[in-house]
């Protein structure tokens, strides 16, 4: 594995930035009156949340075994990509790496930052041709890649041994975002911590555990990586509003598992219902909540469902005649697989 250095990719102004210091940040304990934080006295929700989301990291440190100082706790997973930007990428001058097609606010995220992004197109069963990087992985100026994997739109989770080549011949910060891993019959990266000092693991509440309102996301990384973040990070990114709906869905594990037993079994019940169908003519393999299908017209059949009060994403300018279908309810997945089967006849 190539040597990572961390204080080489940190942004200077980054590395010598003094933190924010809350209310919250200089008193650590419990008190009768506190007159610190220039808050209403009155109210439910009158006290600034807990900036360091303990409680949070409390629950994840043992549910997902690992240390507390190596998690961090955002504003839904989309604070944990801008921050990697900010912390490791000099506008205008660093570039970062992704693959296509992936999530689109990798880019989005980047044009904000004012950093290029470098998309290298996936190969056509949507894995990554690793032959493609290594003039990529020698630029000084590449500080990050990032790898969805499941991969989003595809549904399918990128070859182990791919993600391993990249990482260990890289010198920047590779960040694997697994929203949909909880759904997957892969494991998590988060296990490969201790191996990977350049390695961040983003996942959210916002999928399998049906807290997309919410919005919070969390990253896994060595505890210097965190530290960044947190001294980057609002104070109070976090509300307690938020915290308190993830600390009762993290003590309520049963009712996780039994969500995500019944969309993977809808999944399934939805797989064999497409197949019947003669508009589909491929279904692609997925790891996640979602099917990517390839169909006759998918925007003809995207306006259709449209006016069947049923929405689904139309993939078609990403992959051609394709739409990507979330795995709903039963009743929600059988209105659909009805309506399909009235419109066959018009989209072949």
């Amino acid at each position: 594995m190539k040597k990572f250095n961390l204080d080489t990719i940190i942004r200077p102004n980054i590395k010598n930035l003094n933190a924010y210091a809350s209310a919250r940040d200089e008193f650590k304990g419990q008190a009768e009156v506190y007159l610190d934080a220039n808050e209403n006295p009155f109210g439910q929700y009158n006290r600034y949340p807990d900036p360091k989301q303990k409680a949070i990291k409390k629950r994840l440190s043992i549910l997902k075994n690992t240390k507390e100082n190596q998690i961090f706790v955002g504003n839904g997973s989309d604070e944990v990509i801008d921050l990697a930007f900010r912390i490791f990428c000099k506008p205008n001058i660093d570039k970062a790496l992704t693959f296509s097609p992936s999530y689109g606010m990798y880019k989005v995220s980047a044009e904000i930052n004012d950093i290029t992004l470098i998309e290298v197109p996936l190969t056509k069963e949507f894995q990554i041709n690793t032959n493609q990087l290594d003039t990529y992985l020698k630029d000084e100026t590449l500080k990050l890649i990032f790898i969805c994997s499941p991969n989003n739109p595809t549904g399918n989770c990128f070859e182990a041994v791919s993600i391993a080549y990249i990482i260990e011949n890289f010198t920047g910060v590779v960040i694997i975002d697994e929203a949909y891993i909880d759904f997957s019959s892969k494991e998590s990266y988060i296990t490969a911590l201790d191996r990977y000092p350049n390695l961040i693991i983003s996942q959210t509440f916002s999928k399998a555990w049906g807290l997309a309102g919410v919005r919070v996301g969390v990253a896994y990384a060595k505890q210097n990586i965190i530290d960044l973040y947190n001294k980057v990070k609002p104070p109070y990114n976090v509300s307690s509003i938020n915290q308190k709906e993830v600390c009762n869905a993290l003590d309520n594990i049963l009712l996780f598992e039994e969500n995500k037993a019944l969309i993977l079994e809808e999944k399934k019940r939805l797989i064999e219902d497409l197949e019947k169908n003669p508009f589909v003519k491929k279904i692609y393999p997925s790891e996640a909540n979602f099917l990517l299908v390839e169909v006759d017209n998918a925007i003809k059949a995207y306006q259709m469902l449209i006016e069947k009060q049923i929405i689904v994403r139309n993939r078609n300018h990403v992959i051609q005649n394709c739409i990507r279908i979330t795995v709903g309810s039963r009743s929600e997945n059988e209105k659909l697989i009805t309506e399909l089967k009235k419109l066959s006849l018009k989209l072949v």
